[in-house]
């Protein structure tokens, strides 16, 4: 995610992930700065206190990938000492909190485990504090929630009034009454063919309080994955003001479905309903067996598409020589699989560091849980994979501006990457960049692949609603046909695959 902040303008400004924190003297000091911080600005500690002891969380997988194999992965763990704190039946995984040390090396030898990986680098007390009544995948129990999701460091703008949406233009949409845009083409702004399809956005949270977005949050399809357990409680989804970041799954929902009334914005497939699902922490992290949970929850609850705005913490690109690593992959990839056979399309974004994802590449930002030191320098070359946006089957998007070309920040890579849509220029002001919803009925403008795959998100919702007995190869299909037969050839033009994939993403009629 990139974000505008008119104040300031020039080179350098696109933001490309969350803050490296702070040089300490020592990573225990550090753990209990952070998780002080969490008890202040956040809500309780999170995590069991243990006796003196440091613990990682790990994902354990079987070598069968169903139920049987997340009990196998399951008593595996336990018989080395780990606690299992959430199975996934869906892919045969579990994830377990163990002391610091041997663990994964013990589980890794055991018959029947295919593969186990930290998803962390830096240690936490110990295991979650156990949920109350709502840590499966079944209903959850209810509980009046309170969070209003604020977050006050991004500059906001006026309500657009649903005026000078570019973005939508750009997607070929219809004009509307009085000659704005919309986008939906079935037939009215809120058509019974969209309420039927439910999309997911996996992100830092959604304010279903947002007039935008109070009628699109469908609550009993909305949960918190934040420590890769299943919180169904009432507003366990909203985003946590005391996290960094915390309006962006907020803007995202608004791009793809905010309610078309003449207020506000509109979104590309107004009327659908929206799958609110939180993943961002309490320490401000994306973590592997948040997105596991996350997606299997959405797969689950119907999702015709999963939006993943987001990059998989604490390593921004995964390599298989990497043990731990390699199972990271491997158990998002299971989740990706399982999601895409329940028949949802898994849309993510390319990612806004300008690289080329086929080449080798820099990584300056892994592992950013670390406690202490500044991050180093890590060369990697392309089999070394963003999660989840790299793996097989995903659909991939790429930003582009205003002009239909490629956003200076975007990621980009031949055979990489999907499609191409609206990301806006951080540079550009609120012109420039795409205006969405804010926590607190509000309205910021941003840029990066976050918002560009918020629009192939949306435009999953129009081709699902036309569409309803495809499955998602077909929908994904669809959707590239459609951006092929609207792009010229030429440099930097939708030929150019490295950039715009099949193309430029068109709304299917």
């Amino acid at each position: 995610m990139a974000q505008v902040d008119p104040s300031r303008r020039g080179p350098g400004r696109v933001r490309t992930g969350r803050a490296v924190r702070p040089r300490a003297r020592g990573p225990f000091r550090v753990l209990l700065a952070m998780l002080l911080t969490a008890l202040v600005v956040g809500g309780a500690v999170p995590y069991v206190s243990g006796p003196g002891r440091a613990y990682l969380s790990y994902l354990v997988l079987a070598e069968q990938a169903d139920a049987a194999g997340a009990a196998r992965a399951a008593a595996e763990a336990r018989a080395a000492g780990g606690q299992v704190v959430q199975e996934y039946p869906q892919i045969g995984a579990v994830l377990a909190y163990a002391a610091a040390g041997g663990f994964a090396d013990e589980v890794r030898a055991r018959p029947g485990v295919a593969a186990v990986g930290a998803t962390r680098t830096a240690p936490v007390p110990g295991p979650p504090r156990p949920l109350d009544g709502a840590g499966d995948f079944g209903p959850g129990a209810v509980r009046a929630g309170s969070a209003d999701g604020r977050d006050d460091t991004t500059a906001t703008v006026a309500d657009p009034a649903e005026h000078d949406a570019w973005n939508l233009t750009l997607l070929g949409a219809a004009a509307g009454p009085g000659g704005d845009t919309t986008p939906n083409l079935l037939g009215g702004p809120e058509t019974p063919a969209l309420r039927k399809v439910l999309v997911a956005v996996l992100d830092s949270g959604v304010d279903d309080t947002h007039p935008d977005l109070r009628a699109a949050v469908d609550p009993g399809a909305s949960a918190s994955c934040a420590d890769g357990r299943p919180d169904a409680r009432t507003g366990a989804w909203r985003p946590d003001d005391g996290v960094g970041e915390s309006g962006h799954g907020t803007h995202v929902a608004g791009i793809v479905g905010a309610a078309r009334d003449g207020r506000g914005v509109s979104g590309v497939a107004p009327g659908v309903r929206i799958a609110a699902v939180r993943l961002l922490g309490p320490l401000g992290q994306y973590y592997a067996e948040n997105i596991v949970c996350g997606m299997l929850w959405a797969a689950d609850h119907g999702a015709k598409a999963v939006n993943n705005s987001y990059f998989a913490d604490p390593w921004k690109y995964n390599c298989p020589a990497d043990r731990d690593q390699a199972a990271l992959t491997a158990a998002v990839g299971r989740a990706v699989d399982y999601a895409r056979r329940k028949g949802a399309v898994v849309v993510a974004s390319a990612g806004n560091d300008g690289q080329d994802l086929g080449a080798a590449r820099t990584d300056e930002r892994s592992p950013n849980d670390r406690t202490a030191g500044p991050a180093e320098s890590r060369y990697v070359g392309p089999e070394c994979v963003r999660l989840p946006g790299e793996l097989p089957g995903v659909v991939t998007v790429t930003a582009v501006n205003r002009d239909g070309r490629p956003s200076v920040y975007t990621n980009h890579g031949r055979g990489r990457v999907s499609l191409a849509a609206p990301g806006g220029d951080p540079d550009g002001g609120a012109q420039g960049a795409v205006v969405s919803d804010w926590p607190g009925g509000r309205y910021a403008a941003l840029a990066g692949t976050s918002m560009a795959a918020a629009h192939v998100t949306g435009a999953v919702a129009v081709a699902a609603a036309l569409h309803p007995d495809w499955d998602a190869d077909r929908l994904a299909d669809l959707l590239a046909a459609t951006a092929a037969a609207s792009c010229p050839p030429g440099p930097h033009a939708c030929g150019d695959r490295q950039y715009y994939g099949a193309g430029t993403l068109t709304l299917p009629r």
